[in-house]
């Protein structure tokens, strides 16, 4: 059994007890949360909504919520000598999909 679920403007497959992560939620941790399921399959068969499927439920468990590792974004023109560097740390929230349910 597998759903694909929506968060964050990106879709994810997922099946129970997989850890994902995922852009930065509205939770704390050790909270329950739930998902947009676009579609998925189960021993019945498959589901595909239009745009989402209202009776299926995708729940998680947020384990953690930090930030990724640096980035460093540098910019330059040739021969201009004009240059900019900056740097970047993503926010995350480490999530582990407890039940699907269609």
């Amino acid at each position: 059994m597998y759903a694909v679920i929506k968060t964050g403007g990106k879709q994810y497959k997922v099946s129970v007890g997989d850890i994902i992560y995922v852009e930065k939620l509205d939770a704390v941790e050790n909270t329950e949360v739930n998902f947009e399921v676009i579609a998925g399959q189960d021993e019945k068969g498959f589901y595909v909504g239009n745009p989402v499927i209202d009776f299926a439920v995708v729940s998680g468990k947020v384990l953690k919520n930090g930030k990724g590792k640096k980035i460093t974004v540098f910019t330059y023109k040739p021969k201009k000598s004009c240059k900019r560097k900056l740097g970047h740390r993503q926010l995350y929230s480490k999530v582990q999909i407890e039940k699907i349910s269609f």
